[in-house]
């Protein structure tokens, strides 16, 4: 048997933050799961979004400490539907008072592309076809 990718883990220093970003971006998550130590999503494609509280995971390993520079270790990426939704979007998220990393531009590589970081500092990237 060949592993696969199940899901992708997210640690929440405040769940329900980190829960209300991704909501913005369209993750079916049930409400009551602002103030549980654990929260999934389940994916159109199947792929699970994980979170757990940083007191979740200090209860299995004692010794776990915040990285140093935040989220930075770890990208998300949205696909938009087109150039003008990855510029509404981004303005959404930055006027409802989460921080722009990058402001929406046309990247060489082909696509309109933007990148706001969650309340972790996790980098999120927003694109569509530029064209």
């Amino acid at each position: 048997m060949t592993p696969r990718l199940d899901a992708i883990g997210l640690v929440a220093s405040d769940m329900a933050a980190s829960l209300a970003f991704y909501r913005r971006l369209g993750l079916d998550i049930p409400a009551d799961a602002d103030t549980a130590p654990h929260a999934e999503a389940t994916l159109p494609s199947g792929l699970r979004v994980l979170w757990d509280t940083e007191e979740t995971i200090r209860s299995f390993d004692p010794e776990w400490t915040r990285p140093p520079g935040g989220g930075e270790r770890l990208g998300l990426a949205f696909a938009c539907d087109s150039p003008a939704e990855v510029d509404s979007v981004y303005a959404e998220l930055t006027e409802a008072g989460y921080r722009g990393h990058l402001k929406p531009w046309n990247a060489f590589w082909g696509q309109r592309y933007a990148v706001v970081l969650d309340p972790d500092g996790c980098g999120v990237s927003l694109f569509a076809s530029a064209e």
